[in-house]
């Protein structure tokens, strides 16, 4: 899958009511069982394959973006940032490729707005965030807006269904 999104236009998904279950479902944290869909699927009162066939399509279909752990890097005595860049669109390529060439960059947003690329940066300290902030700087000649989070907020979203 692509670090960045190439998503222009902003579409309503349609789900399906087991969509929505899933989704529900799963933010509450994945089983940790030798099949964790099959528990997954006994609570939903659907089969495996219904719920693995249901996450492959929301992924393929954009409505999920990413699948997996969540880890609290400043927990686990690291460091991470939202930064942004505003890049002419006609180094928008070249630049994707400078931002994500950096192993500590974990992903690259496209967003419609003067500051039009987001990623997050990860690594052991803050200072070593500090420094992947600069190299991307010297880089790309572009200056990067560094958003370090101040307060964190939980918010879990709920699909009627």
């Amino acid at each position: 899958m692509d670090k960045l999104s190439r998503h222009s236009s902003t579409a309503l998904a349609e789900l399906t009511e087991l969509d929505k279950r899933i989704i529900n479902l799963l933010q509450r944290g994945l089983p940790i069982a030798e099949r964790p869909f099959l528990e997954i699927a006994q609570q939903l009162d659907c089969s495996e394959d219904e719920v693995l066939e249901r996450l492959n399509q929301l992924m393929a279909n954009k409505v999920l973006t990413r699948f997996g752990p969540m880890f609290d890097a400043v927990c686990l005595g690291g460091a991470f940032t939202l930064a942004a860049l505003a890049v002419p669109e006609e180094r928008f390529e070249e630049v994707t490729e400078q931002v994500n060439s950096f192993a500590e960059v974990a992903h690259n947003y496209r967003r419609s707005h003067d500051f039009n690329m987001w990623f997050v940066v990860g690594a052991e300290s803050e200072a070593e965030v500090n420094q992947v902030i600069s190299d991307i700087e010297q880089k790309t000649s572009l200056a990067v807006l560094n958003t370090p989070k101040l307060e964190e907020f939980y918010v879990q979203l709920y699909l009627p269904a």
